[in-house]
């Protein structure tokens, strides 16, 4: 049984197709229960990757509908733009939270489950981690701690048999750029098939591949 968090963006839907499309049962996460009901019949929690409570939620939500946990992949993100010094205080401290902070409350929390059925976690750090941009100085940094946090939970995990894969796709056709929490976005360039990413997160699931970066996809 897989937890898709965010499964009602663009990205975690796609992935959420795919895991079904392998059979993998799942519990789909997210902030708006109307677009998680378009997925489809799965068990749902509504929740927030910055309210600390969230693993709680999921993990009772898991083992109340299926009875175990043997996965969860965090594909909710927020970003901003602009430089650092315009950028205010409130929305650097929501960005650490959706994209760092948030995913580590949420793993930590649901680790005793993990454990037990030896699963998997998978993080979508993207390219940005790698590649740091100008403009996007907090967005930048929290992927690059998320990408090292999840490096250094794969070693810390692995006599328990928990595999953790961070995923570093190129810029994707998400809409994401448009919903900023705060400024514009450069012009990236049409950005990567989100169908043709989604894909390969979830075979580097299959696979167990560990950091799959950009030039990956």
């Amino acid at each position: 049984m897989v937890a898709v968090i965010g499964a009602s963006g663009e990205l975690g839907r796609r992935i959420s197709h795919g895991l079904a499309a392998q059979g993998a049962r799942l519990l789909l996460v997210g902030r708006d229960a109307a677009r998680l009901a378009v997925i489809g019949s799965a068990p749902q929690v509504i929740g927030d990757l910055t309210d600390s409570g969230l693993a709680a939620d999921v993990g009772s939500a898991a083992q109340q509908h299926y009875g175990r946990l043997d996965g969860v992949v965090i594909a909710a993100g927020a970003v901003a733009f602009g430089p650092l010094a315009d950028t205010p205080e409130e929305v650097i401290e929501e960005i650490f939270l959706v994209n760092a902070v948030g995913p580590l409350w949420l793993i930590r929390g649901l680790l005793p489950e993990l454990k037990q059925t030896r699963g998997f976690v998978v993080t979508i750090s993207g390219v940005i981690a790698a590649a740091p941009m100008a403009s996007m100085v907090a967005y930048s940094s929290a992927k690059a701690g998320l990408a090292a946090a999840t490096d250094a939970l794969a070693r810390e995990l692995r006599r328990d048999g928990v595999s953790v894969i961070d995923t570093q796709p190129p810029h994707t056709e998400t809409g994401l750029a448009g919903r900023a929490l705060h400024g514009s976005a450069p012009r990236f360039g049409t950005g990567a098939d989100p169908d043709a990413v989604a894909a390969r997160i979830v075979r580097a699931i299959e696979n167990d591949e560990g950091t799959v970066r950009a030039e990956d996809f």
